[in-house]
């Protein structure tokens, strides 16, 4: 069998190939979400899915771990972060309803934007029309609060499942960090993991990112996560 990558077409976006449903670490409240997200990456549901949260909140991720998910199950997706809307044409969005999984990052980056709310307004009622993908959205805000001005899409948005990612607490935080540093071949003693939990912005993605730099420099200097290497690597 021959696996669909995600769709990126000529967009400047890259997809982590470690950020999947096995890596994402859930917090307390969020199975009903994970589920749903599995369900519809997989084809079992077919329906529109507005995701919020804050910013690095692991949003994202999510994000990233349902387009890998859809193409375990053969299905063509397609990935967009409207981050970028200001560099690319709303041209994109003609035709994705053609595709198994459409997923929308940053949503309400387009509030307030006449023509973009337009283009994902026509994208949701062509999805309803053709009963063929579901629609994965994600934005900092629910519908009611994100800013959008055009009536008709808020109405859309609000038209599926809606879910706000509930937020880590540091244990979990700290039970995240462990299972990404044993995804790399690390070992990330309790103590060493709190340091950083106490010392660096608490945001998932910012310890990931340090837990990345981490790894490297444990591999060219070939020596163990330690709170003095820690120290010494970071200059703290």
């Amino acid at each position: 069998m021959s696996q669909h990558p995600p769709l990126q077409l000529s967009l400047p976006v890259h997809l982590p190939d470690d950020e999947t449903f096995n890596s994402y670490y859930p917090a307390a409240g969020n199975d009903e979400l994970i589920q749903a997200l599995h369900g519809i990456a997989s084809g079992q549901d077919k329906q529109a899915l507005y995701l919020w949260g804050p910013g690095k909140s692991g949003r994202t991720h999510l994000m990233h771990a349902a387009c890998a998910y859809a193409n375990e199950h053969e299905r063509r997706s397609f990935y967009l972060p409207l981050g970028i809307h200001a560099s690319i044409s709303t041209a994109l969005l003609e035709g994705l309803e053609q595709l198994d999984l459409i997923c929308i990052d940053d949503v309400d980056a387009i509030a307030g934007h006449p023509l973009w709310e337009e283009a994902i307004f026509d994208l949701y009622n062509r999805v309803a029309e053709h009963k063929r993908c579901a629609l994965l959205v994600s934005a900092s805000a629910s519908p009611a609060e994100a800013g959008f001005q055009l009536p008709d899409l808020l109405s859309r948005m609000q038209w599926g499942l809606t879910y706000q990612l509930q937020p880590m607490m540091d244990e979990e935080k700290l039970a995240a960090l462990q299972r990404r540093a044993a995804m790399r071949g690390l070992q990330l003693p309790e103590d060493v993991g709190r340091f950083l939990l106490n010392r660096m912005a608490r945001d998932l993605r910012t310890l990931f990112d340090v837990l990345d730099r981490l790894d490297k420099a444990s591999m060219v200097h070939q020596r163990k996560l330690t709170i003095p290497f820690i120290k010494e690597m970071l200059r703290l």
